[in-house]
């Protein structure tokens, strides 16, 4: 009996273990989803961010819920679909990272009106959430993908029960630890001006701390900006990089993280040129 007990605990033990392993494997990526996802969350009224939030969040346990079946089936019968699904999706976000700083040198860059929203009609502010919460979820959905493929990589030598748990363990917290920062960011500002209302006008550390934070989080969301753009073609180029092998040696002398990034933007312009010809030809 006690050693029946003792050998749970150690079955324990070492999938606690390989959770571990899986979860540091990911955190690179997880870096980048964090990035990319903080990015696509902002710019929202203030009422509206944690609503917004919310439903990329829904969205994200959703994509999850489709490739966690997905993948352990094709892990199991056609494990040879994995890797051209997962350059697929490379194209998509390298696409979306040449776009962003295509948009940025097309056209002066203006500070938007602080009452933009308020100029805004109910149905435009509404398609405008559409908008950006259906092309966050189809980002999150790419960047799911290859976070769960990497877990599972891990654990491709155990058993199906562990390789199940492990990977459904670092999907939900992949989904929760990096919406949980998402939402901390974007609600800076509102947990600053608490601060600066609880000071009551006395010029002490909380009115101090509290126009810090909110001088900052427009600064938090800029600089997240640029990071989920190079994540976007960091994530994209590694895919490439990692799963074509003539690729990994010729880029063998330069460090990985130029590599992929070279990559990645080769990758999106050429995705880009390719969507602004074909736009060009059927207007």
């Amino acid at each position: 009996m006690a050693s029946g007990i003792f050998m749970i605990f150690d079955d324990i033990a070492m999938l606690m273990d390989d959770m571990a392993l899986a979860t540091k494997k990911t955190a690179g990526i997880l870096g980048d989803d964090l990035a990319v996802n903080a990015d696509k969350a902002s710019g929202f009224s203030a009422s509206r961010e944690l609503p917004v939030l919310w439903e990329i969040t829904k969205g994200s346990f959703l994509n999850k819920l489709i490739i966690l079946p997905m993948v352990f089936l094709m892990s199991a019968f056609a494990p040879w679909l994995i890797v051209p699904i997962l350059m697929f999706g490379g194209v998509y976000l390298a696409y979306e990272g040449a776009e962003k700083i295509y948009e940025y040198f097309r056209k002066p860059q203006q500070e938007l009106p602080l009452n933009r929203y308020a100029e805004m009609s109910i149905e435009k502010l509404k398609d405008d959430e559409a908008d950006k919460i259906k092309s966050a979820i189809t980002t999150d959905f790419i960047l799911s993908i290859e976070i769960i493929i990497i877990a599972l990589g891990a654990v491709l030598d155990k058993n199906i029960f562990t390789q199940i748990s492990v990977v459904s363990f670092v999907a939900v917290i992949a989904t929760i630890g990096v919406y949980g920062i998402v939402a901390i960011i974007v609600r800076m500002d509102d947990f600053g001006y608490m601060l600066v209302n609880m000071s009551n006008g006395t010029d002490n550390i909380k009115k101090k701390m509290g126009e810090f934070l909110i001088t900052l989080l427009p600064k938090v969301i800029k600089s997240l900006t640029v990071v989920g753009t190079i994540a976007m073609l960091l994530v994209a180029g590694g895919i490439y990089v990692h799963n074509i092998h003539e690729l990994h040696e010729f880029l063998h002398g330069i460090p990985s993280i130029i590599g992929d990034f070279l990559v990645g933007s080769i990758v999106g312009f050429i995705a880009l040129i390719i969507v602004k010809t074909v736009s060009k030809i059927k207007r």
